[in-house]
């Protein structure tokens, strides 16, 4: 049987990357493009619906000006927008 993660891993990431996008003023296009990604992919990694792979999270980190920890920790963002 196939192993998912936790869900709620998944969801720190989806508020993470949302969280992040926003306090750099990107939209999800935005992020797409700096990231070589379909803008609905960032839509659905923020709806919780994909799992990313390791390679994803860097490009996406890198993009966002944070570390990969910082993606997938709850709490890091201090400045964040409500």
């Amino acid at each position: 049987m196939p192993r998912n993660p936790s869900p709620s891993l998944r969801a720190v990431l989806a508020e993470n990357l949302r969280k992040f996008r926003k306090n750099n003023g990107y939209s999800q296009e935005k992020l797409a493009d700096l990231c070589d990604l379909h803008r609905t992919y960032i839509g659905s990694v923020e709806r919780e619906e994909r799992n990313v792979t390791l390679n994803t999270l860097e490009v996406l980190a890198h993009a966002l000006k944070v570390s990969v920890p910082e993606l997938l920790t709850r709490g890091h963002d201090q400045n964040e927008i409500p």
